[in-house]
């Protein structure tokens, strides 16, 4: 029996949707790992279909661009149409994740990533942060590093906002997502 992964995100310009697709890819490449993927306009009311995809998942990795020092408005809309789910508790020990994006390298994608870790703990969830080690904070560091906006409590990229989602996010932070997705998987297994 797989363990289900799922993927839900909003992406406003395709950056955050080329995050997601790597956080898919990595928790994909863990054996025995279904992965589902969801863009959050699907989910608008407690009657969404896509919310039973989300209520058999072990665990749900929530992602959003970074607008204003908060989620997108279309990734709230979704957050709120889950009340009945928090109601009845459905997502209680489920594991969680996020990741977000911003066109500047701080962006305050903290706010974001906090903000998901709120909606979790009122689900009853299970926070797992990003396990890596900061990157490109010493002088022999690059752009190349892994995990190079040196975020913990989840998955942190940058998209110039003059380029397409063919090039921004840079390889590093696409990296980034794809170790993040396995991580999360990994961790689904475990607790599961």
């Amino acid at each position: 029996m797989s363990t289900k992964v799922a993927v839900i995100f909003h992406s406003g310009y395709g950056h955050t949707q080329v995050v997601a697709e790597q956080v898919a890819a990595g928790a994909g490449s863990v054996d025995d790992v279904e992965v589902a993927i969801i863009e959050a306009s699907e989910i608008t009311s407690a009657e969404s279909t896509a919310l039973s995809t989300l209520d058999d998942a072990s665990a749900i990795i929530f992602g959003s661009p970074t607008y204003m020092g908060s989620a997108s408005a279309v990734f709230k809309t979704f957050m709120e149409a889950t009340s009945t789910r928090w109601m009845e508790q459905k997502w209680v020990d489920k594991l969680a994740a996020g990741f977000t994006n911003s066109g500047s390298m701080n962006g305050d994608k903290q706010n974001t990533l906090v903000e998901f870790m709120t909606f979790a703990m009122q689900h009853g969830m299970v926070w797992v942060g990003l396990g890596q080690m900061p990157g490109n904070n010493h002088s022999g560091g690059s752009e190349a590093d892994i995990n190079r906006c040196g975020a913990s409590i989840g998955c942190m990229t940058q998209a110039n906002v003059d380029q397409g989602g063919d090039v921004a996010p840079p390889t590093s932070d696409r990296e980034t997502a794809s170790a993040f997705g396995a991580r999360v998987a990994s961790a689904a297994k475990r607790w599961g």
